[in-house]
């Protein structure tokens, strides 16, 4: 869905568009200055709210260019429905496999390594049915496609990474924003775990310092932080409803730390859980001292989309 001036200033409640200009000739918006650095959509139908917020950047051809090879990343780590909050919401995931295409990507695949079988997981998270209806490709995570990379970080000097990642001329990140019992909260930097193959479970040990390795390593377009229903407790898996808030919120960016401590922001509004809060800061801090990303949100251009 291409938004115009026009139905943008209807529709939304508008902050901080200031260096608005108008619509380019491909229908995305112009920004007199530099455009904004995250834009956060709220909207009942999370479809919407990722397309409206993409619109803002000036349109997904900002990010993707006709012919690319396109690899969106979502959380299908679990065995689990959409409404339990502990993968990616398929209606966002879509959405974004439609954008790309009508900047006619050559190809879309959506894709992950989960830790319970795949084959349960992309059917039970409707993310396989959603992303193959809007034209993507939804293979399974080959193990012989699993190779040695050198990562230059400084815990994780090489690991095991997809191929097919590795080869794409574009990655967006999809992660879902939830509760983790290790990590704290599980955001996007730590959604690359499911691009990576070898023994995981190790990362665990430094876990801080790998996640943070890990995303001085992957270069995503765009990041798309999925705050529709977020998981307040017992992350990663989840499982009671009870542990679920209604957010109706997107978070899009292409700096991954801002996008995470956007996100730990929003979770400092809903939960009490202090210490995992503190956690996840602790990593998105350590990203933001090696130069990754910033994290500090009010030196940074937020728009943000409310639905009216």
């Amino acid at each position: 869905m291409r938004i115009t001036r026009r139905g943008f200033l209807k529709k939304s409640a508008v902050t901080g568009l200031e260096g608005l200009l108008a619509c380019s000739p491909l229908g995305g918006l112009v920004w007199a200055e530099r455009p904004p650095d995250l834009v956060v959509a709220r909207d009942r139908d999370p479809g919407a709210a990722v397309s409206r917020a993409i619109g803002v950047f000036g349109g997904i051809e900002r990010f993707v260019s006709p012919g690319d090879r396109v690899i969106i990343k979502p959380n299908m780590a679990w065995d689990r429905k959409p409404e339990q909050a502990a993968t990616t919401n398929p209606r966002i995931v879509a959405s974004v496999v439609r954008l790309c295409f009508g900047a006619r990507a050559r190809s879309v695949s959506v894709m992950d390594n989960p830790c319970d079988d795949p084959r349960r997981v992309y059917v039970q998270s409707g993310i396989a049915k959603a992303a193959r209806e809007a034209g993507a490709k939804t293979p399974f995570m080959d193990s012989r496609k699993f190779t040695k990379t050198r990562l230059k970080g400084e815990v994780l000097s090489q690991w095991e990474v997809y191929r097919d990642i590795l080869e794409a001329d574009k990655i967006i990140n999809i992660p879902i924003a939830k509760h983790h019992s290790l990590a704290g909260l599980t955001l996007s930097m730590k959604n690359w775990m499911g691009a990576i193959g070898g023994m995981r479970s190790q990362l665990h040990w430094k876990l801080d310092e790998s996640l943070v390795d890990l995303a001085g390593f992957f270069k995503p377009c765009l990041t798309i932080l999925d705050c529709v229903r977020v998981l307040t407790a017992n992350g990663p898996q989840g499982g009671r409803l009870d542990y679920v808030k209604a957010l109706n919120t997107v978070v899009v960016g292409t700096d991954q730390v801002a996008v995470d401590a956007f996100g730990v922001r929003l979770f400092e509004n809903i939960t009490p859980r202090q210490a995992s809060v503190k956690r996840a800061l602790r990593t998105i801090q350590k990203a933001a001292d090696r130069g990754i990303g910033r994290m500090d949100l009010d030196l940074l251009k937020i728009v943000r989309l409310d639905q009216v």
